[in-house]
């Protein structure tokens, strides 16, 4: 890789040297004569057009600020799109747990302490209006971030001591002893770069349907609010010759159309107004493709591995309403949802449940005993952890799939009885007779089914739980202010879990309105454990403390785990291609193509 001149003289520390990419450890897997992903085809015929299918709606382009609680078209920062509009300095490899690459910055400077990264940005980067990125368009990017945004870029200048402009077109992040080894990676990648020319400060947080201007492969060529928005491939896209962009961005034209509910969403597909439908119901996918598309061999279904970890999905309790403070009161509700009936009559016995935040992984403690690396971490906190949970283990009952199981309810009733409960007159209630009573928040018809069977189930120990579904934008608004008893939530995992997870789980975001956690959890043992994490320098002490944090999650019942799908299943109209590798980290949408084009 050749470097400019103004990288190789920009001022850096002694013995930095511009690197193409970045990995979280070791070093990346590319070198820096890379020509593509190995997961992309380099070759592939770009043209055609993409129309993709969501649930919901949305009234704004500016997915960057909390005020106003609006709901952002999909495809402006989306990594599950592709980002198509804005770009960050890095891109991400799907094919290595965690490694970067040069995309707005073409090379990076960074020591070994990571007490400083440089990013020197591409001269050929520049904005839809032909326009430059510049060093001023970075700082001015997190500064009205850190002023007007909302979590986590609001976040992201926490950690930095000084930014300064270096050279002609570098930006140096120095950091403060609040940075972990994560964090250079987080300002390379996790954050999108605005434009400083096109952005009035005093109106950024003012939501609109006003076209922004971006420096991604896509401009915005139609919009109907709160039914489809339109991208329109930009023919003078600066990046499209880059290493880390070869085999993306390869329609013409990509649409995202919105429907108020998934059967609606299904039916679209069906007809072909709708190209892909990632399935995520396992009777669905079983009985729903009986039409002549999928007959015919037009519609096709795959399946799809991915060596990431599964996640968890749950009930989330909101533990800021006292009567879900007891952990006692959380694991006998836990205990109370039947899922082997649910599995078997919702889901054609289809899914697994699941036990640990990073199934299917050598990061989850599910299966593994905790080590001295461990116990040391997790210090006084270890005496407060069940021994099956330690010893890696713990699993939830296995109920006779009747949604009445006798010796599993009793267990729960005894718990609840431990935290101060008795059934009087038919009702769970406290000792000073209030009912043991909740309302669950869902969004969409699947959630409310489970609910459905959880509620059945509750109602014979003589506790009240009541369903509200709400539309999506109500739902995301809800969610942001936490206003809710518990709602249901996915939490995804990936095999380089960090920053996020204090975003998650951390005290400090415990009441920062639109912050990810659900749970309201404030544990003095998680936050050491979440610093512990993001500051491991070894593979080995990062995995200790991943499933110290695992450990203590499970332990403290803040969700009920549901399930988890091994495999990975989508519906695709045949004219949609796609590479045969599959990366890492599961498909990608953005690397498939339109196989009518020739």
């Amino acid at each position: 890789m050749v470097l400019p001149l103004y990288a190789l003289l920009a001022a850096a520390p002694a013995g930095a040297e511009a690197q193409h990419g970045v990995a979280m450890y070791g070093q990346p897997a590319l070198p820096a004569t890379y020509q593509n992903f190995p997961y992309v085809n380099p070759q592939v015929k770009k043209g055609g057009r993409i129309a993709y299918g969501v649930v919901g709606t949305f009234d704004a382009l500016n997915p960057f600020v909390l005020k106003g609680m609006r709901t952002t078209a999909r495809g402006i920062w989306d990594p599950d799109f592709g980002n198509l509009f804005y770009e960050s300095l890095m891109t991400r490899s799907a094919g290595e747990p965690y490694s970067l690459y040069g995309l707005l910055a073409e090379s990076v400077e960074m020591d070994d302490a990571r007490s400083y990264i440089q990013f020197n940005l591409n001269p050929k980067a520049h904005w839809h209006d032909g326009q430059p990125v510049t060093a001023d368009d970075v700082i001015f990017t997190f500064q009205i971030l850190q002023q007007k945004g909302r979590p986590p870029f609001s976040s992201r200048l926490n950690t930095v001591a000084k930014m300064e402009k270096v050279g002609e077109r570098s930006v140096r992040f120095t950091f403060n002893d609040k940075a972990d080894r994560e964090t250079p990676l987080l300002i390379a990648f996790a954050t999108p770069i605005l434009p400083k020319h096109a952005i009035n400060p005093d109106t950024f947080e003012q939501s609109s349907l006003t076209v922004p201007i971006g420096s991604g492969p896509y401009r915005i060529k139609e919009i109907r609010p709160g039914e489809r928005i339109t991208y329109q491939r930009d023919d003078g896209y600066w990046g499209k010759d880059l290493p880390s962009k070869r085999g993306f961005d390869n329609y013409d034209e990509i649409s995202i159309s919105y429907f108020l509910q998934e059967s609606s969403l299904f039916e679209a597909f069906k007809k072909g107004d709708v190209d892909v439908y990632p399935e995520g119901d396992a009777s669905h996918w079983l009985r729903a493709y009986n039409f002549p598309a999928a007959n015919n061999g037009d519609v096709v279904r795959e399946t799809f591995t991915s060596e990431k970890p599964t996640g968890m999905l749950g009930f989330v309790f909101n533990t800021r309403r006292p009567i879900f403070a007891d952990a006692k009161v959380r694991e006998a509700l836990t205990l109370a949802f039947d899922f082997e009936w649910v599995n078997k009559n919702l889901y054609g016995n289809a899914f697994k449940r699941s036990q640990s935040f990073w199934q299917n992984s050598a990061l989850g403690a599910y299966g593994y005993a905790a080590d001295d690396r461990e116990l040391n971490l997790l210090g006084q906190a270890r005496e407060k952890i069940a021994p099956e949970i330690l010893a890696g283990t713990y699993t939830l009952p296995i109920s006779d799939g009747s949604g009445a199981d006798r010796n599993v309810l009793r267990q729960a009733v005894a718990l609840l009885s431990q935290a101060g409960y008795s059934i009087n007159d038919g009702r769970m209630v406290d000792a000073q007779g209030r009912p043991l009573s909740f309302e669950v928040m869902t969004q969409n018809e699947g959630q409310e089914k489970m609910a459905v069977a959880y509620q059945r189930t509750l109602r014979l120990i003589g506790i009240n739980m009541t369903i509200r579904t709400v539309d999506d934008a109500q739902y995301q608004a809800r969610s942001n202010s936490f206003d809710y008893d518990m709602i249901v939530k996915s939490y995804t995992s990936t095999l380089s879990p960090g920053l996020e997870q204090f975003n998650r789980w951390g005290s400090a975001s415990r009441d920062q309105a639109g912050s990810f956690n659900y749970a309201g959890v404030a544990s003095p043992d998680i936050d050491r454990v979440l610093t512990s994490m993001v500051n491991a320098r070894s593979q080995e002490d990062f995995q200790a403390a991943v499933r110290a944090l695992d450990r203590l999650l499970v332990a403290g019942h803040y969700v009920v785990p549901l399930y988890y799908n091994p495999e990975i299943w989508v519906a695709r109209w045949k004219h949609i291609a796609r590479p045969e590798k599959t990366p890492l980290l599961g498909y990608q949408f953005p690397v498939w193509w339109d196989a009518r084009v020739q």
